[in-house]
């Protein structure tokens, strides 16, 4: 996301529906997210992989990298960042927060 961007925060789910390690695939409007729990901290991202558009979502999650199921490309849940071949460019963020034991997702207005 740009810097200066605007988000309206809408509330996904109770904190105990994503366990430590844990990842809760949805759809907002048209954009696919995951939701992860990475070592306690809540982290969302498109569910989409940028080498081949591949659904991040049924990928595992091994610490805060979400591995593509199709061709194993990692990415880093916290910064969207491409940490293993084939995908080089990251994948979007969202920014969480957690208000009064429920997750919200930042979707950028506009």
């Amino acid at each position: 996301m740009t810097e200066g961007t605007q988000f309206e925060y809408l509330k996904i789910c109770s904190i105990e529906d994503v366990p430590a390690g844990g990842k809760l695939s949805i759809a907002v409007g048209d954009l696919g997210i995951v939701l992860v729990n990475c070592a306690g901290s809540f982290h969302a991202v498109a569910d989409i992989c940028t080498h081949d558009n591949g659904p991040l979502g049924d990928g595992e999650l091994d610490g805060c990298e979400l591995a593509c199921p199709r061709h194993g490309a990692r990415f880093d849940v916290r910064n969207g960042i491409a940490t293993r071949l084939p995908a080089v460019t990251p994948i979007p963020i969202y920014p969480t927060r957690v208000v009064d034991g429920w997750i919200e997702i930042g979707i950028p207005e506009g």
